[in-house]
């Protein structure tokens, strides 16, 4: 009987467990769901649970000429790119001197990447446009592509930092005790075991490129359209379907550049993050 009992009680214990997951399962899958839906609804409306009609005329509208999402995407991937090389230009040399040189005050270096985040978006933003509108370079492409640098430096300098206090510095002696310079032991060794971490570091920098809106918004628009905007002005206007396609756009290359991370940033590497 007690066996009994306590194979009900067991049985029971997974009820909770499951209403608990299920709920977590809805919460997470259900407003992709709804995104999915919306992409290829043609009529939906109020009371009913399910569209009425599906088809694709909304992707055609959207990537149509004057649609807009073409134009934003090419800037969106041109701005995300040029952001990934300028923050990997300065991350990299920046990365391996906080990694390798006894530098004072390293802490307060590395915190001081931080400090773009720090501070309210809005009102940075505000007037970075101010002063980029003085100086023309308000509604530029280069204009967008350095206050994406601000932020991307953050993901950019402490990752490179730890790919590189990953790295065994005796291999870097080894390769000199041998004949080679510095340049040659950086470009040889230490740079090729590095590069699963940059590699990660550039998808990071790649991705907060893509989604940033504030910054483009203040800095780009209405000169520089980008996929963020055109998410903001559809979802504002009512243009559901617009919305949910551009945002599918956002979405998709993050999912598969999160699975890239999981395999290049190592273990080790993520272990001295920060430090």
């Amino acid at each position: 009987m007690s066996s009994t009992l306590r194979s009900s009680l067991s049985t029971l214990w997974w009820v909770p467990r499951g209403l608990i997951f299920g709920l977590m399962a809805f919460f997470i899958f259900g407003p992709l769901f709804n995104l999915l839906l919306w992409t290829v609804a043609e009529k939906w409306y109020f009371p009913h649970t399910l569209p009425l009609q599906y088809g694709f005329s909304a992707w055609e509208r959207v990537f149509a000429p004057r649609g807009g999402a073409l134009d934003s995407l090419r800037n969106s991937l041109v701005v995300a790119v040029l952001t990934v090389a300028v923050s990997l230009a300065l991350a990299v040399p920046a990365g391996y001197a906080l990694a390798r040189l006894k530098l004072p005050f390293r802490s307060l270096i590395l915190l001081a990447f931080l400090i773009p985040q720090a501070f309210p978006n809005l009102t940075v933003y505000v007037n970075v446009a101010r002063i980029f509108y003085e100086i023309r370079l308000n509604g530029t492409i280069p204009g967008v592509v350095l206050v994406h640098v601000s932020h991307g430096l953050v993901y950019a300098v402490w990752i490179a930092t730890a790919a590189f206090s990953a790295i065994d510095v005796e291999l870097e002696q080894a390769a000199r005790s041998m004949g080679a310079g510095a340049l040659r032991a950086f470009f040889d060794v230490s740079l090729p075991l590095a590069a699963p971490g940059l590699m990660a570091s550039a998808i990071f920098v790649f991705l907060e490129s893509l989604d940033e809106f504030t910054g483009s918004y203040f800095v780009g628009a209405p000169d520089v359209n980008m996929l963020p905007l055109l998410l903001y002005t559809a979802g504002s206007g009512g243009n559901y379907q617009t919305a949910s396609i551009t945002a599918l756009l956002l979405l998709v290359p993050s999912l598969f550049f999160m699975l890239i991370v999981e395999r290049f940033l190592k273990a080790d590497v993520l272990s001295r993050v920060g430090r």
